[in-house]
């Protein structure tokens, strides 16, 4: 385990990789809580003439993560050196931590956090000494889920012969070279446990395209009357559906967003097996369609 500071630009600090006598060092200690399931929110009606409440819905909220750790230095120097690090480190000023879990699988796993609270200091007898100080740093994740490292990818091409996937593995095994993709019904697998956030990236020319989830949710651009080219042959719109992003914007810089059908619902893929509805007309060269996501977890 081990933890980056300034939205993961930082310097990666070791937590679990003690394994010889190197010091200073800082070692997590027993009794970290917050790393599994996330908390979540409960929404009821109640009514007037009956007991108790209806259930209504369920949402996970901000996830709350305490790492006990221990700072040990050779002398105080390097105690307080220590100390320094890790505080400048986890300054939520500068940005998110990552908190990163590597089991015996090899398989990582993230999770993008803030500093709250934890390290302002207690000098008692049995909590600090001359070359050691204990903490129990508490941090929030917004986004309580946890993030893969790897990311999922595949690729269509049109008006151009052969598909392009994966060496390693097919994620989506099917391969299309037409020029029009009408009412498509695409396999797609979320290998992750809760809904991921794709990433399209749509090549020109295509005059226009709609994606629609298993339930129905849908976006895209209707292709003009006059039979231009929404996306233009060379560029390149990226529909990002992430949350606190959610945008349209194309290699150049220009937005789409306002080109969107009414109503539009930029909607994650759920986990496991699923079929995305896709109707794309390319234009009047070779274009592509890729998919981009990253799966999420609800513990490490």
């Amino acid at each position: 385990m081990s933890i980056t500071g300034s939205d993961g630009e930082g310097e990666e600090i070791p937590l679990t990789s003690f394994t010889d006598r190197r010091w200073p060092g800082i070692l997590l200690q027993a009794g970290a809580t917050g790393l599994d399931t996330p908390p979540f929110e409960l929404h009821a009606d109640s009514s007037p003439n009956l007991d108790g409440s209806m259930f209504r819905s369920a949402r996970a909220a901000a996830r709350e993560v305490m790492l006990p750790v221990y700072l040990y230095g050779v002398d105080r120097r390097s105690l307080k050196e220590l100390k320094r690090k890790l505080i400048s480190a986890l300054n939520p000023t500068r940005g998110y931590c990552v908190l990163k879990f590597v089991e015996a699988d090899s398989q990582v796993r993230k999770l993008y956090c803030y500093y709250k609270a934890g390290m302002e200091g207690n000098e008692a007898a049995d909590n600090a000494g001359f070359r050691w100080i204990k903490y129990g740093i508490q941090l929030t994740a917004f986004d309580p889920y946890f993030y893969a490292d790897d990311l999922r990818v595949a690729e269509w091409t049109f008006n151009q012969g052969k598909a392009f996937l994966r060496k390693k593995e097919a994620f989506f095994p099917v391969p299309l070279s037409r020029g029009s993709m009408a009412d498509q019904s695409i396999p797609v697998l979320n290998p992750g446990e809760v809904d991921a956030w794709p990433v399209w990236e749509i090549r020109g020319p295509v005059r226009g395209f709609t994606f629609t989830s298993p339930d129905g949710q849908s976006f895209g651009i209707t292709a003009p009357a006059n039979g231009a080219d929404t996306v233009a042959a060379g560029r390149v719109l990226t529909v990002d559906t992430r949350p606190g992003r959610k945008t349209l914007t194309d290699d150049q810089g220009k937005n789409y967003w306002p080109l969107l059908d009414a109503s539009p619902s930029l909607w994650p893929v759920q986990p496991g097996r699923s079929s995305v509805g896709v109707s794309l007309t390319a234009g009047s060269g070779p274009a592509s369609l890729k998919l981009t996501l990253r799966p999420r977890y609800e513990s490490y």
